[in-house]
């Protein structure tokens, strides 16, 4: 009886066993399904972010040699340069000198054939030998009533008269003198002479030419004074302070290789120009052998010592912002920094940087626009530009 009332106690306490452990492996179940969940999201959270911050990619600068020497493009122009126009109107009858031919002051370049002038002349010269007798006759006349009135033999207005018509001839007589004066002038001007030394550079009229005077007509010749030459260069605004008026320059150009001409800054415009940011300085060369020709690009060479680190970034690295330009810089606490450049010369890929930047900073190349101060950034790995 006893061991039959134990069987079903022992099944029943077996059946509550499993069912108990059952329950324990659905709850275990569960709690690592929920496990699993929570990890998947924290992933898919932690991705999420990593994704929301942008990658960019580094460089360094690279610092620069200290300067010894600047150089800069400049322009080579004639010392003085003139186009020479007609002081009086006619037809070319010759010219003397052509394109090339160096000049002295006063030399005789063309002659112009003024038959108009010449006539005119002619009859303000006639005019003037009428009015020479109407004033001698005035002035006889003025006299006699003179000696007239002395005795009454004739009146008072009378002889007023005669003495304002003699005063009237002579006033004609000297607007005659400054009209013949003035056609004399236009005559000699039909000799156009050189007005200082050099070398004609143009001649654009021939004999026959149809000239006229003043410079809405046609320009004859132009002239330039080659014998020291003015060479203009651009400097910028960082090194202003270092070119000084009379201080040594060479000039170089492509065409004579391994020479340097010799000169020195003669004078600044002492003003920066707004549009460029750059100093306008004039270098005088002696050109005494004419070799260096007007118009002509070379480089002037300035010794200075500027004594700034510089280095140089690529010309991708900048930003343009309305502040003025800036550079994009990662910090150590991952997070970019705005900071404002002074910029030195544009090497074309690379630009030459005066002050913002060091050579340990990491400058970010292509950098968005819409990048802000503080933003936290990642570094691309490899080199950057897929290099």
């Amino acid at each position: 009886m006893s061991s039959s009332q134990s069987a079903p106690e022992n099944k029943t306490r077996g059946a509550g066993l499993i069912a108990l452990l059952i329950v324990a492996a659905l709850v275990i179940a569960g709690a690592i399904t929920l496990l699993q969940r929570a990890a998947a999201q924290r992933a898919l959270a932690n991705e999420t972010e990593r994704a929301a911050v942008p990658v960019v990619a580094v460089v360094h600068p690279v610092a620069e040699k200290p300067d010894e020497e600047l150089v800069l493009p400049g322009s080579l122009q004639a010392y003085q340069e003139s186009p020479i126009f007609a002081r009086t109107s006619g037809y070319l009858l010759k010219w003397y000198k052509d394109i090339g031919s160096r000049v002295n002051k006063g030399d005789l370049l063309a002659d112009i054939d003024t038959p108009e002038i010449d006539q005119e002349l002619r009859q303000a010269q006639a005019a003037r030998q009428q009015i020479v007798e109407q004033v001698q006759l005035a002035k006889s006349s003025a006299a006699r009533w003179q000696d007239l009135r002395k005795s009454d033999s004739v009146s008072q207005q009378e002889t007023e008269e005669r003495s304002s018509a003699f005063q009237q001839a002579q006033a004609n007589l000297a607007a005659s003198d400054a009209n013949l004066k003035r056609l004399q002038e236009l005559e000699s001007f039909k000799h156009v002479y050189a007005p200082f030394g050099g070398v004609l550079t143009k001649r654009n009229v021939d004999p026959g030419a149809l000239i006229s005077a003043g410079s809405a007509g046609r320009e004859m010749f132009d002239i330039a004074q080659v014998g020291t030459l003015r060479v203009f260069v651009s400097v910028p605004q960082a090194y202003t302070q270092s070119i000084k008026v009379g201080m040594p320059a060479a000039v170089t150009l492509q065409e004579f290789p391994g020479r340097k001409f010799e000169g020195k800054v003669a004078r600044t415009a002492d003003a920066i120009d707004p549009g460029t940011r750059t100093l306008l300085a004039e270098v005088d060369v002696t050109n005494r052998d004419g070799q260096l020709l007007p118009g002509s690009y070379g480089q002037v060479h300035f010794s200075v010592k500027y004594g700034v680190n510089k280095v140089t970034i690529p010309v991708n690295a900048m930003l343009f912002r309305a502040e003025g330009p800036r550079v994009a810089l990662v910090g150590a606490d991952g997070k970019v920094h705005l900071r404002p450049i002074s910029i030195g010369r544009d090497y074309g890929t690379t630009l030459e940087i005066l002050d913002g930047v060091t050579v340990g900073d990491q400058v970010v190349i292509n950098p968005s626009d819409s990048l802000e101060d503080g933003q936290a950034v990642r570094i691309a790995q490899g080199k950057p530009g897929g290099e």
